[in-house]
């Protein structure tokens, strides 16, 4: 089955960037709910899972207010940007809650020279694929699981440690945008977009095998979200319907994922694609209770005042030329791509019952 040319036009999403520090961490609770205690997280991928790895730049908006002022909206004096690509805790902080750790553990770049935090280690860079794109210049899945390799080999990760632990991998879709670089993802060409998409999804899988032959015990894998929902593809209709030649082209990638994945022992997909879809973009009459929650679904929180603006821009004199919500648990996404704190607990919700049952299973060797 292949796409048009236009609908991977339409694919193109700019899914990037990036996440949040992390200061105090926190060990297993005594009661987490499964047999099994998990005290160490690895997460590799993107924006939806970074936590601090690039760096303090005018480059990268999410080091800047409105982001991370989650707790000024709950009375605190001073906006905390924290480096993560939401208004607070994104989807790997969750995750580690779910394990029985505070927060998702440090970010690789905030983390002290050949050192590694008990809780794990977070590779992930906003904006990351399996591929290079060139203007984001972040590494990819692949660099980042060998950075995590070169850690293991040199003794600063344990054996002992990955004992107890689980990884969280993230590709959201910043293969598939502008910029990504095809020409050493196999392809001369994006005729076949189902054969570029079985190339990124393939190189999810062997990288969650390599992960898996290190020694890890379970690993966490994304499936693709609607991209086409995302506020930056539904902003041509005034938020009002998602794209679904966009949305499409998601389940082609859900589907290799499912195939490559779906029987390997000690992994486990994360549906986000249903988990999404129940709140944003369900039948009338249908979804899940938590889409109750949320207002006008398909706008984002904080908006841009220009089509080619962003979140959290400003004048040369300070002016904001961005539109903020009064609300931020009211709107499921923050900005034209990424959740917000209330988007990722509901989402997480959604999650939380697979997972724990995935996560009590024994290890199968």
């Amino acid at each position: 089955m292949k796409l048009m040319p236009t609908v991977f036009c339409l694919l193109l999403v700019v899914l990037a960037l990036d996440a949040a520090r992390v200061e105090a961490r926190g060990t297993p609770s005594a009661d987490q709910g499964s047999k099994n205690q998990w005290s160490s997280m690895f997460v590799f991928g993107d924006g939806f899972v970074d936590n601090g790895n690039l760096p303090k730049t005018d480059t990268w908006r999410q080091w800047s207010y409105p982001y991370g002022s989650y707790l000024n909206s709950r009375g605190s004096a001073t906006p905390v940007p924290t480096g993560r690509l939401s208004n607070y805790w994104i989807q790997s902080d969750f995750i580690a809650r779910i394990l029985g750790l505070s927060e998702a553990p440090p970010s690789y770049r905030l983390t002290p020279h050949l050192s590694c935090d008990p809780s794990g280690m977070t590779f992930a860079f906003g904006g990351a694929g399996v591929y290079e794109v060139p203007d984001k210049k972040v590494p990819t899945l692949a660099t980042q699981v060998n950075a995590f390799t070169r850690l293991l080999n040199a003794g600063v990760i344990s054996k002992q440690q990955l004992q107890s632990s689980v990884a969280l991998v993230s590709i959201s879709g910043s293969d598939y945008m502008t910029g990504a670089n095809v020409e050493n993802a196999f392809l001369s060409s994006f005729d076949d977009i189902d054969s570029y998409i079985g190339n990124v999804t393939t190189e999810i899988a062997k990288n969650v095998g390599k992960l898996q032959r290190l020694g890890v015990r379970k690993v966490l894998v994304n499936n693709m979200h609607p991209i086409g929902c995302t506020p930056l593809r539904t902003s041509s209709n005034n938020y009002t319907t998602c794209d679904l030649l966009a949305n499409y082209a998601a389940t082609v990638h859900n589907m290799n994922i499912e195939h490559l994945m779906g029987n390997k022992n000690n992994a486990h997909i994360l549906d986000l694609y249903t988990a999404f879809t129940d709140i944003v973009n369900h039948a009338p009459g249908e979804g899940s209770e938590r889409s109750n929650n949320f207002k006008r679904k398909l706008t984002p929180c904080c908006e841009a005042s220009t089509e080619l603006g962003y979140c959290g821009q400003v004048s040369p004199s300070g002016e904001r030329l961005y539109d903020l919500c009064k609300n931020p648990d009211k709107k499921f996404y923050w900005d034209e791509t990424y959740p917000t704190t209330a988007g990722w607990e509901a989402v997480t919700e959604a999650l939380e019952e697979p997972l724990r049952e995935f996560l009590d299973r024994d290890y199968v060797p």
